[in-house]
C-alpha cells in the first residue's frame, strides 16, 4: 500500500466533523428516566379514563333507551287499563238502562265529564282568594295546589284539614291549629272540680287547649333558641323529634275539645293533672297521669273462679271503667296521653317546682 495515500486518508479522517448524539442514548439521567415513566403513566391512565367514559356513556345510553321502552311500555299498559274500564263502564251503564227500561224506573241522570264539578256555587262569606288560600295551606304544611286540583277542591281540603264545619271558623296561628277561642294565660288556671253546666264545661275545654297551646309554644322556642351545634347533633334532632311528635299526636285530643266530645272519665282525670302543674306539682300530676294511662281497676292474675264459692273481692273484677285503663283504648288515646306525659316533662323544666321533691324522675 502507497504510504502517501495512506497518510492522506488518515489527515481526511482527522477533518472530518465529530459525529452527531445519536437519539438512542446509551446511558440516561435519572430525571429523564422519570419524565418518562410519568409520561407513559399520564398516557396510560388517560386511556384508561377515555374507556370508562366510553363505558358510562354506552351503558347510560342502553338504561335510557331501556327507560323509554319501558314508559312506552307502561303507557300502552295504562292506555289499555283505561280502555277497558271505560268499555266495562259503558256495558254496565247500557246494561242499567236497559234494567231501567224493563222495569219501568227513570233513566239515569247524565253523566258527568271527567273533571266536571257541581254546579254548587261556593258562598261568598266561605270563600277565600288564590293568595290568601295557598298562604293558608303552607302556614299548615300542605301542599299549595295538587296537580289538576281547582279552586274549589282546594277550599275542600282546606275545610279538611282544619276539621271545621265552615270555613269561617276562627283558627288559632298556635303549634295545633283550632277553632277554640284560647284564653289569656291569667285565665288558664282550672279548677280541680269539673263543672256540670254546659257553660263550664265549654270554658273548660278552652282553658285546657289554651294550657297545652301554651306548653308547645314554649318548647318549641326553647328548642329554637339552642345553639346550631346542640341543634345540629344526634340529641339535639331527638329533642326536636319527640316534640314534632308530640304535637301531632295531641291533635285528636284537641279535635275531641272542639266538639266538646270528652267523658267525665278521662275529663276528671285530666283536669287533676294541669291543675298540678299548673301548681308545679309535678309529682301529683305524674301520680294523676298513671291513674289515668294505667288505672286502678283490679286486674285478674292466676285462678278466679274455683268450685261454687267465688273468691274474695271478685266483684272488683267487674267495677265500672272509672279505674280503668285508658291507655289501652286504642291507639290514638294511647299518643296523647303519652304527649301530655311529655309535655309535663319538659313543663318541670320550664316552670321549675318550688319544692324540688316534686321532680318526676
Amino acid at each position: 500500500m502507497d504510504f502517501a495515500k495512506l497518510m492522506s486518508a488518515h489527515i481526511k479522517k482527522g477533518k472530518q466533523p465529530p459525529p452527531t448524539e445519536s437519539s438512542e442514548k446509551k446511558y440516561l439521567k435519572r430525571s429523564e428516566v422519570e419524565a418518562q415513566r410519568q409520561a407513559a403513566y399520564r398516557a396510560e391512565q388517560e386511556a384508561a379514563e377515555e374507556a370508562k367514559q366510553d363505558r358510562i356513556t354506552q351503558k347510560r345510553k342502553v338504561e335510557e333507551d331501556e327507560a323509554a321502552r319501558e314508559e312506552q311500555r307502561r303507557e300502552k299498559r295504562r292506555r289499555l287499563a283505561e280502555e277497558s274500564r271505560r268499555r266495562r263502564e259503558e256495558e254496565e251503564e247500557e246494561e242499567e238502562r236497559r234494567r231501567r227500561k224493563r222495569l219501568g224506573l227513570p233513566d239515569l241522570p247524565p253523566k258527568k265529564k271527567d273533571g266536571e264539578e257541581d254546579g254548587t256555587p261556593i258562598p261568598e262569606d266561605e270563600d277565600i282568594p288564590d293568595e290568601e288560600l295557598v298562604a293558608k295551606l303552607r302556614a299548615l304544611d300542605e301542599p299549595a295546589v295538587l296537580f289538576g286540583e281547582t279552586h274549589k277542591q282546594q277550599l275542600k281540603r282546606y275545610k279538611k284539614r282544619i276539621g271545621a264545619d265552615n270555613l269561617k271558623a276562627i283558627m288559632t296561628d298556635g303549634p295545633i291549629p283550632t277553632t277554640l277561642q284560647l284564653v289569656p294565660e291569667k285565665d288558664m288556671k282550672v279548677d280541680l272540680k269539673v263543672p256540670k253546666d254546659k257553660e263550664g264545661r265549654i270554658f273548660l275545654f278552652r282553658q285546657l287547649a289554651s294550657y297545652f297551646t301554651m306548653v308547645l309554644k314554649e318548647w318549641d322556642i326553647t328548642l329554637a333558641q339552642r345553639a346550631p351545634e346542640i341543634k345540629s347533633s344526634y340529641q339535639g334532632k331527638q329533642a326536636h323529634a319527640a316534640m314534632v311528635q308530640a304535637r301531632e299526636n295531641m291533635r285528636p285530643l284537641f279535635k275531641k275539645l272542639e266538639k266538646y266530645d270528652l267523658s267525665d272519665t278521662i275529663l276528671e282525670p285530666v283536669t287533676e293533672i294541669v291543675h298540678a302543674a299548673q301548681e308545679r306539682r309535678y309529682v301529683d300530676a305524674n301520680d294523676g297521669y298513671l291513674r289515668l294511662s294505667i288505672g286502678k281497676a283490679a286486674w285478674p292474675i292466676g285462678v278466679t273462679m274455683v268450685g261454687i264459692h267465688e273468691r274474695s273481692a271478685r266483684e272488683k273484677l267487674h267495677e265500672s271503667d272509672k279505674n280503668a285503663a285508658h291507655i289501652m283504648s286504642d291507639e290514638s288515646t294511647r299518643k296523647w296521653l303519652q304527649s301530655i306525659k311529655r309535655c309535663l316533662s319538659f313543663a318541670q323544666t320550664r316552670w321549675p317546682p318550688y319544692d324540688q321533691l316534686q321532680l318526676m324522675g
